[in-house]
């Protein structure tokens, strides 16, 4: 499959093949339905989990170990494969002097980037707190740690804003902040195209105050010349996304319909995805950085998965504009994130803040590295900043 890097040629590329449903959808014939293939919902939190692997959480083996078998009372939280040698996913909550240690080491890195020259990081000072959800707050099973949730109550406690920033569309971030819950504040989705005042008077509990749109029809072009076989979507905010075909089962969060390529280029979106299952992320990144893609923001995904938002559109723009909107200094903002849609963030935040689990050329871009998701990392970070009021 090689790219064919020509967004400005004057040869349209060969329609987009229409799945069971859409030819029919154009016709009027058949059922324009939103499908729901996404991860099952965990019935403990109301959070459908994101739709990648456990084994891709930040390519980290620490989640996975090779054993031949499993003992009866372990901490295993899932399996695959079965008999001998499968692994098993496995993970262990640090313990009380574990994690009191955890939170005095991110202390210790909040005092040196102050020393350093940054801006004092604490609850009284005009702090702002920018969370990135999955793989930072929530891990894969879709669940949030007692102590995170626990950070998170103590923070708001002291009148600090957080703003949950995610890629996720609204349909499947509001979950999230109801289980957090956030009934008011600010919350910023899609990757920075959509920012939302959280309002429980509101319909569905939000009130869209940004939204950041994009004629998506060369973007769409360009990315089904370069990869014919791709499935491609544009997001219909609060309700799912439209589909070139269904993606595979799990992968989607939030629900799809099948519409012809004429209905996904038809107006402007807040964001296009273009996905290829069974394409190695190497090949897939080296497609799409050949394929003449331009005048978008765009970020690829553990997975062969691309995000493509309007230019100059990220996080970080979003919470630009938040922070001005409130009033708040840049300087005094701590972020925290783990993917590759978040550096623009952690870059724009007075402290960013990378995860554990993130990939190695991530981590270099924040001021703190701190423990992966299942090791309560970002937990550790919000009580350092709380515990800072009482060691000024």
């Amino acid at each position: 499959m090689s790219p064919t890097p020509s967004p400005t040629s004057s040869t349209t590329p060969e329609p987009l093949p229409e799945a069971a449903g859409a030819a029919d959808a154009a016709s009027g014939t058949g059922s324009t339905e939103p499908t729901g293939n996404g991860p099952a919902i965990n019935p403990a939190t109301g959070i459908a989990p994101a739709g990648q692997p456990l084994t891709h959480l930040g390519g980290s083996a620490e989640y996975l170990e090779q054993l031949d078998g499993v003992e009866s009372g372990s901490e295993s939280a899932g399996e695959a494969g079965s008999g001998a040698g499968r692994r098993v996913l496995r993970r262990r909550a640090l313990n009380h002097e574990e994690y009191h240690a955890l939170v005095q080491d991110r202390m210790w890195d909040l005092d040196a980037l102050e020393a350093a020259g940054g801006a004092r990081l604490a609850p009284g000072d005009g702090l702002v707190v920018a969370l990135d959800v999955d793989g930072t707050i929530l891990d894969m099973d879709g669940c949030v740690s007692e102590r995170v949730m626990a950070s998170i109550a103590r923070l708001r406690a002291h009148k600090v804003p957080v703003v949950i920033s995610t890629g996720r569309g609204i349909a499947a971030a509001m979950p999230v902040v109801r289980h957090l819950g956030l009934s008011t504040g600010w919350m910023v989705c899609a990757n920075g195209a959509l920012t939302l005042r959280l309002d429980p008077d509101a319909p569905g509990g939000y009130e869209v105050v940004d939204s950041r749109t994009f004629d998506p029809r060369t973007a769409i072009e360009t990315l089904h010349a370069a990869v014919p076989d791709g499935i491609i979507a544009v997001e219909d905010p609060g309700v799912g996304f439209k589909v070139s075909r269904l993606f595979p089962d799990g992968e989607l969060i939030e629900d799809q319909r099948v519409v012809t390529f004429d209905e996904l280029v038809s107006q402007p979106v807040t964001r296009v995805v273009l996905r290829a299952p069974g394409m190695s992320v190497e090949r897939f990144s080296e497609i799409v950085a050949d394929s003449g893609l331009h005048s978008v923001e765009y970020a690829i995904g553990w997975t062969a998965w691309l995000d493509v938002a309007p230019e100059g559109v990220t996080k970080a723009s979003a919470l630009e504009a938040l922070a001005a909107r409130l009033g708040a200094d840049p300087a005094r903002t701590l972020a925290v994130g783990d993917g590759s849609n978040d550096v623009e963030m952690i870059e724009w935040a007075g402290a960013g803040v990378v995860m554990g689990s993130a990939p190695p050329w991530v981590r270099d871009r924040g001021d703190i590295l701190t423990e992966p998701v299942w090791r309560d990392g970002c937990a550790a970070v919000l009580d350092a900043l709380i515990e800072r009021v009482r060691h000024p």
